[in-house]
């Protein structure tokens, strides 16, 4: 089909959609919806304004047979609906993303780009979850992790940052937002990361609980004090920063009361630096050592003070930042200390630049 160079980028999110068009790394238009619910005309305007020479499609779960960008068609579709209970918000919103493009766009190739591609290099070991051997094979379950597009841009910026353009070494990506995950990257490949089969495992989150013992939930289910459903929305949207401060969950409004001086959202606080500090520290393990410490999403981009207090606990690796290039800054930018062991940056969220590159990687021929 020629040298691919527009590319239109549809990242659907549970009630919110975000297109962008990008030629090569420029933007060239941009719209947000956030209140969407599935409807065609956004895309339909949006394309029918600036065109687009093919669309890339956020997806958040690829099971086990999505491991990488593949163009849309019928059994695609299909096959990615079959995964909707696995996130049923995003999931579904994706695909009414897909299929209005295939209606407002007939013609124009669509890739399909899954969050889950980037973690399905796990080893066997990291994947596998010791549950019966039937179980896993029988259901898929495994550790399938997320935020991968937001993981696999931040570990290439964030190398080039560091002045590794190969992207070899032992690399931490930390996407910090109300939803919160980290990955450990090591020569280029993800090798472990803290979510799971659903998004709800590892990092304490805005709302989410992160990683509880199985065998609290299960007596809290079979004692009677909690149903299922009663459970899960708790775990999801009733717990984390959340559900321990008595705030929205939003770290502004937590550090606000912290300030302020209410115990709860102290509380709060160092219980959530403290899971991701100890989070950290496991990945850190695995991938034996830390060349590149990386920060991105919507906390790592906007709070120094949460960036400060992880290199804190992550100082005897040989973390230090520079205390007035952390408080000044949330673009991309090295914020290594002098004499630091560790390089540290910050990365700019682009899951549009990622979809965008996957997406070419797919439809422009090599050579």
């Amino acid at each position: 089909m020629g040298v691919l160079m527009r590319v239109l980028t549809v990242n659907a999110g549970s009630s919110s959609l975000k297109l962008r068009l990008l030629d090569d790394d420029e933007q060239l238009a941009a719209h947000d919806v956030q209140r969407w619910q599935g409807e065609n005309e956004p895309i339909r305007d949006f394309f029918a304004e600036h065109g687009a020479d093919a669309i890339g499609h956020r997806v958040v779960h690829g099971g086990t047979q999505v491991t990488g960008p593949a163009v849309v068609d019928e059994n695609l579709v299909h096959y990615l609906s079959t995964l909707t209970d696995l996130a049923p918000l995003h999931q579904a919103r994706a695909l009414d993303g897909i299929r209005a493009a295939e209606e407002c766009a007939p013609g124009t190739p669509s890739v399909v780009c899954v969050d889950t591609a980037f973690h399905s290099t796990l080893t066997e070991a990291a994947a596998t979850y010791a549950l019966p051997k039937e179980w896993n094979e029988q259901w898929s379950l495994r550790r399938y992790g997320f935020h991968g597009l937001s993981h696999g841009y931040a570990a290439r910026r964030g190398a080039e940052l560091a002045g590794s353009q190969s992207q070899q070494g032992r690399i931490l990506t930390c996407h910090l937002g109300s939803g919160a995950s980290l990955a450990a990257v090591r020569d280029g490949r993800c090798v472990d990361t803290t979510m799971g089969f659903t998004p709800d495992e590892g990092l304490v989150m805005a709302s989410r609980s992160g990683s509880v013992d199985p065998g609290l939930l299960g007596w809290l289910l079979t004692s009677g004090r909690v149903q299922v459903d009663e459970l899960f929305t708790a775990i999801q949207k009733r717990a984390g920063l959340a559900g321990l401060s008595g705030t929205s969950g939003d770290l502004r409004d937590v550090l606000a009361a912290r300030d302020d001086g209410d115990r709860d959202a102290a509380l709060a606080y160092d219980v959530f630096t403290h899971s991701l500090i100890r989070h950290a520290g496991a990945m850190v393990a695995v991938m034996g050592g830390l060349d590149v410490l990386v920060f991105t999403g919507g906390l790592g981009e906007h709070q120094p003070p949460l960036r400060a207090d992880l290199a804190a606990g992550l100082g005897f690796l040989g973390v230090e930042i520079d205390e007035d290039r952390n408080a000044a800054t949330s673009d991309d930018a090295d914020l290594t200390a002098s004499g630091a062991g560790v390089r540290t940056v910050l990365v700019d969220a682009r899951e549009d630049l990622e979809i965008a590159r996957q997406t070419r990687s797919v439809l422009v021929p090599v050579g």
